[in-house]
């Protein structure tokens, strides 16, 4: 390995200025070449696997990156707020909002409030975007986690964080976590055996509750080095200082960062207006205490402990069983995945060619269509297993059921991202196909219907994609299992089996003869650049016996007829019929 990295470094630095040649690191697996191998590539076609050049490939490529946001999530407390403890929290749907329903009269819970001081401030950040690290800073137990998931929990105020995720894998975030407390409240032991109205009880609305309040969140984007300049300049903001006229004290080049910097805030209580950049978060920041102490009126409780209602009375409604940590963990891995596969289809659908080529955007239309669809299936199926599990209605077994069907059907994680991979694929084909052609318009079969119309364009010289349009069997596959009943009728001897094949964009020969009719292309639009009565464009027609690209001649707006060879220049008078340039 030490050999192949000198050669390798060695001939990465002689040739660091050779455009065409490119030099990448990668993992491929080849027990015949064990700890590493040199490959050469050329023409999309494995030459050697052993290369061994004079002098060697470069370190990983740095990813383009969008802009960057912080995440900025500010946990609020008790300033001043009466806690109305031991209020009624419904089975099924449990919400953060409190219930009128209470077993004591208004002036035995006031008179019979034990309330002392208990200051607290708590900072935190995270760079994870993760339900399990914005569990953790909420507290929340794997119990109310798995009701989350299964959205039977509604979050409100600032415990939207949870439900406030990245849109895009190229997206950076780093979040601020903040939490005061000032009071503990507490209802004294006389009054748990005083029950003013002993017929709630009968009314079987009450069971177990769990509660997590503030929160805040925000966004940005970028990857690797950007997050940590993100992680760096959230950890600053409580040491930067406000002069006068409110102006922030920092160097220019955090100033710089800075203006790139947006966030969105998560809280309890009201503000004449929610920050949006940095500078306003680090503002807010500062007056987060004096905001809380001048208006305790718009403060909530951070958090609240529950007493069980069947230890008051036997008839009370009680949690039978819960649900095990291992399921609970299994079902946030799902979601995770399926959060992952939601920000690869957002990063897919902002690329500029998906929208040029209308095969492609039908086929990632469906793709997001069908898994939209299942993933609000999978969590009514969460939400009908759960509250039956800890009622005693159902055993755990239910909910292991749905996880088996979801591991073995086609919208397991890895059958997902097989398929974004190769969407990827055909995507990045293309684009290596126009990048070069930046000056030429890429038109579909209208723009080029228009073009044909046009008394002043004799002739049209087309580079025309030729297998974007396809039947796909695992979309086909998708569509069909989402017809069934799945996680109530499907079991493993029933799941659809999904065809596999070598797709167009994979294949060497076809890209082989891609690169030569791109040159051939090249060449004929630049020779042809002052022409002004010769359209040169890019576009898309299906043609199986011309697999991958070909060069069409339209002229006289007669037909279309395949450029066979090298072309430089085409006649300046248009005949209405066909020609082929040979």
């Amino acid at each position: 390995m030490r050999e192949n990295l000198s050669r390798f470094r060695g001939f990465s630095e002689a040739n660091n200025d050779e455009k065409r040649i490119n030099v990448i690191i990668s993992a491929v697996s080849d027990p015949s070449n064990p700890g590493s191998s040199i490959y050469l590539y050329e023409n999309a076609n494995l030459t050697d696997a052993q290369f061994e050049p004079v002098s060697k490939p470069s370190p990983p490529i740095v990813k383009n990156v969008l802009d960057q946001t912080v995440s900025l999530k500010l946990q609020k407390s008790p300033s001043g707020v009466t806690v109305h403890t031991l209020f009624l929290y419904t089975t099924g749907k449990v919400t953060l909002l409190i219930s009128g329903v209470t077993l004591w009269d208004k002036k035995s819970l006031s008179e019979d409030l034990d309330s002392h001081p208990q200051l607290l401030t708590d900072l935190k950040f995270s760079s994870s975007d993760s339900l399990s690290s914005k569990s953790s800073l909420l507290d929340v137990s794997a119990s109310l986690k798995a009701s989350f998931l299964g959205g039977l929990v509604e979050v409100g105020g600032s415990a939207k964080y949870l439900c406030d995720t990245k849109s895009s894998n190229q997206q950076s975030r780093v979040t601020m976590y903040y939490s005061e407390t000032s009071r503990f409240d507490q209802l004294t032991m006389t009054q748990l055996g005083k029950i003013t109205y002993p017929q709630v009880f009968d009314q079987k609305t009450a069971t177990h509750a769990f509660m997590v309040f503030d929160q805040m969140s925000s966004k940005d984007e970028k990857k690797q080095e950007i997050e940590g300049k993100l992680h760096v300049m959230v950890r600053k903001l409580p040491g930067f200082s406000i002069e006068g006229e409110g102006s922030v004290n920092m160097t220019e080049d955090e100033k710089k960062i800075a203006e790139n910097i947006t966030c969105i805030f998560h809280g309890d209580f009201h503000l004449e207006q929610n920050p949006t950049t940095y500078t306003e978060a680090l503002n807010l920041y500062k007056r987060l205490p004096t905001v809380l102490k001048e208006n305790p009126q718009n403060a909530v409780p951070l958090k609240v402990w529950l007493y069980p209602l069947h230890l008051l009375d036997i008839k009370a409604a009680k949690l039978e069983r819960e649900i095990s940590t291992n399921l609970v963990s299994n079902t946030e891995d799902i979601m995770e995945e399926l959060g992952e596969v939601q920000r690869t289809c957002n990063d897919l659908s902002r690329i500029t060619m998906v929208n040029a080529f209308s095969d492609l955007e039908d086929r990632l239309h469906s793709f997001q269509d069908s898994f939209s669809i299942y993933k609000t299936v999978l969590q009514k199926a969460l939400a009908r297993v759960l509250p039956a599990i800890r009622g005693g209605g159902e055993e755990q077994q239910s909910l292991e059921d749905i996880l088996k069907i979801h591991y073995s059907s086609p919208f397991n994680a890895d059958k997902l991202n097989q398929w974004l991979h190769d969407a990827k694929s055909e995507l990045h084909l293309l684009n290596s196909q126009t990048k070069t052609l930046e000056q030429i318009r890429i038109e579909d079969s209208d723009g080029l219907n228009t073009i044909l119309l046009d008394p002043d364009i004799d002739a049209v010289v087309c580079l025309t994609f030729t297998s974007l349009k396809y039947e796909d069997p695992y979309l086909s596959t998708l569509k069909e299992f989402l017809t069934c009943d799945m996680f109530k009728e499907l079991d493993g001897n029933k799941m659809l089996f999904v065809a596999s094949g070598r797709k167009w964009f994979n294949t060497p020969d076809v890209i082989k003869k891609m690169r030569e009719n791109l040159s051939r292309f090249r060449g004929f639009s630049e020779a042809n650049n002052d022409e002004k009565r010769i359209n040169v464009i890019i576009s898309a027609v299906s043609d199986p016996s011309n697999p991958g690209s070909s060069i069409y001649l339209i002229v006289g707006k007669v037909g279309v007829s395949e450029a066979s060879d090298t072309v430089s220049t085409i006649p300046s008078s248009g005949k209405c019929h066909l020609h082929i340039f040979m």
